[in-house]
């Protein structure tokens, strides 16, 4: 395992992080969930990354429950704020009742007394961008928390936070944290140059594009049974729009090349992700320990620059580069 800094704080994560987005409480059993974060620890990975909504809750229990035990210094635990977790009308957004009493709730359920990485899980367009920011600084001012990034912002919105850090002396952002593959690249025109200048780190999510980089999709075929694609509580729907041939095929002519640096596209579709150098790390998931050890062998890989041009050239139009894609919805709607 290779690490880095996550953005210019001081804290180094690993280049890969595992994440339990659509797996721990919902996809798999505990003791599988807890089996994979073992081998996740034993392959060297030390940054955990989780959501206060993740299977309504449940996975973040899952996943304190998996490092109870392990020394609280040798891994970073991240988690998240933003979406519903409940039935109540502030049980959703960023407003500082819902922050304070969703890091109080995460706090319990991961079984620790801090969090390393607490993030915005999306933009809030109602609730004033001070009060969520204040309240966000309040916390790390208590030693609740680390250090704070978002997910899914835009550049205007990133300036906006930045602006109002700055003036106010709150403590400022170091990650933030978007979808990004070699099929999903809007982050590239107007959020890395952003955040490059502010010393903000990505951690992306998705980087095999919810699994059709890896190659078992096949044009003109059914999905395989018990795959993502079939699994409508999994994630299919997010898939879905990748499952055209077009797309199929084009990551069918990409495993010739990841076959020649020797990686499997999964392997490979990490690999690609960190070459960006303004990507601190890139989440994975696993329903098995055997997925852990497979994929964290894209850590520490150097692509040169005649393999990058073949997969552009093999995508063409493919990828989504559009920057207004990224978007926030109104958690209240």
């Amino acid at each position: 395992m290779e690490y880095r800094r996550l953005g210019s704080s001081g804290m180094y994560v690993s280049e890969i992080s595992y994440g339990n987005w659509i797996t721990h409480g919902s996809q798999v059993e505990e003791d599988a969930a807890i089996k994979c974060v073992r081998a996740a620890l034993t392959a060297g990975i030390t940054t955990f990354d989780t959501a206060d909504v993740y299977a309504g809750t449940r996975a973040e229990v899952v996943l304190g429950k998996a490092l109870k035990g392990v020394r609280r210094e040798s891994y970073e635990l991240f988690t998240k704020v933003y979406w519903p977790t409940g039935t109540g009308k502030n049980d959703r957004g960023l407003s500082r009742k819902h922050i304070m009493e969703s890091v109080h709730a995460s706090l319990k359920r991961l079984n620790t007394d801090h969090i390393d990485l607490y993030q915005f899980h999306r933009f809030d367009f109602e609730t004033p961008l001070e009060e969520s920011l204040r309240a966000f600084d309040d916390l790390v001012r208590q030693g609740k928390v680390h250090y704070i990034g978002f997910s899914e912002w835009s550049a205007d919105q990133i300036s906006a936070a930045i602006e109002i850090q700055k003036s106010r002396g709150f403590s400022p952002f170091v990650s933030s944290q978007p979808q990004y593959s070699m099929l999903w690249r809007v982050i590239e025109r107007e959020v890395v140059p952003l955040s490059e200048k502010e010393g903000i780190g990505q951690i992306v999510w998705s980087p095999m594009a919810q699994g059709v980089l890896s190659g078992k999709y096949l044009p003109g075929k059914k999905p395989p049974v018990g795959s993502r694609a079939t699994d409508k509580n999994g994630g299919a729907g997010m898939i879905s729009g990748w499952m055209r041939d077009e797309v199929l095929t084009a990551v069918q002519n990409l495993i010739p090349i990841a076959q020649e640096v020797g990686l499997t596209m999964s392997q490979f579709a990490l690999a690609w992700a960190l070459q960006n150098k303004n990507v601190s790390s890139v989440i994975m998931g696993a329903t098995k320990p055997s997925q852990v050890k497979e994929n964290v062998k894209a850590a520490g890989v150097k692509l040169d620059e005649s393999v990058m041009k073949s997969v552009n050239e093999i995508l063409g139009d493919l990828p989504e580069m559009d920057p207004t894609k990224n978007q926030s919805p109104n958690p209240r709607a």
